[in-house]
């Protein structure tokens, strides 16, 4: 599995307000890394795909959000997406995709605290850490498939949201790309500007893409929505 799923056709996005210069995504087939794989567990279906129509305009870009735990500070994951969205953190491996290995550490420095840490516990879905080697961090950390189910089914961190244009700073956005239901993409939501979601990710370096265009450009896509 990539780091952001089994197959990563992933688009290209265009700059949003503020984006500090042009990006184009990487090549869509970048091949596998060892961030995720076939969990332990057998997770069952999916909930359906949020949907992308549009919502009534309500004059408001949900600066202040009705969070999924009052512990998680999500200036804080923003300001660390909006600092190493391009100039990678040190402190961490860069793999091949690396777009959940970003939304991860992104969420780390928001508040979640890691679950687990033996290295019998990186095949699980249950657990996400990072470790010192690829062997001894979960495939929840850097695979998308994987960070899915940890988010909204094992850990309850995240809460799904039926709609993507109800995502605010710091949710989380994933895509499957090839409608297969496995989870290729993860991206954080780093503004929302006149009721548009901007995101940020890696694996292309991406800073504050415009959801508009993103679904203008692929309307077919499968959509995750991840209230944070």
């Amino acid at each position: 599995m990539h780091g952001g799923g089994t197959s990563h056709n992933r688009p290209a996005i265009r700059a949003g307000p503020q984006r500090r210069r042009t990006i184009t995504d990487a090549d869509p087939d970048a091949g596998p890394d060892a961030g995720g794989g076939k969990p332990d567990e057998d997770e069952g279906a999916k909930e359906a795909p949020s949907s992308t129509g549009p919502l009534p305009d309500s004059g408001a870009d949900a600066v202040v959000k009705p969070a999924a735990s009052a512990s998680y500070n999500h200036d804080k994951m923003v300001s660390y997406a909006n600092k190493y969205w391009d100039h990678h953190n040190d402190a961490y491996r860069t793999y091949s995709t690396d777009c959940t290995n970003f939304v991860s550490q992104a969420m780390l420095a928001g508040g979640w605290d890691p679950k687990g840490g033996a290295i019998v516990q990186r095949t699980s879905n249950k657990y996400w850490f990072y470790g010192p080697a690829t062997w001894w961090t979960s495939y929840t950390w850097a695979g998308a498939e994987n960070w899915y189910w940890f988010a909204s089914k094992h850990s309850r961190r995240t809460k799904r949201l039926d709609n993507v244009w109800k995502l605010a700073k710091a949710d989380v956005l994933q895509a499957d790309w090839n409608r297969n239901d496995n989870v290729d993409h993860s991206m954080i939501v780093t503004k929302k500007y006149r009721g548009t979601p901007y995101l940020t990710y890696h694996s292309g370096d991406t800073h504050n893409g415009s959801l508009s265009k993103l679904l203008s450009d692929h309307p077919r896509i499968w959509w995750y929505a991840h209230r944070t």
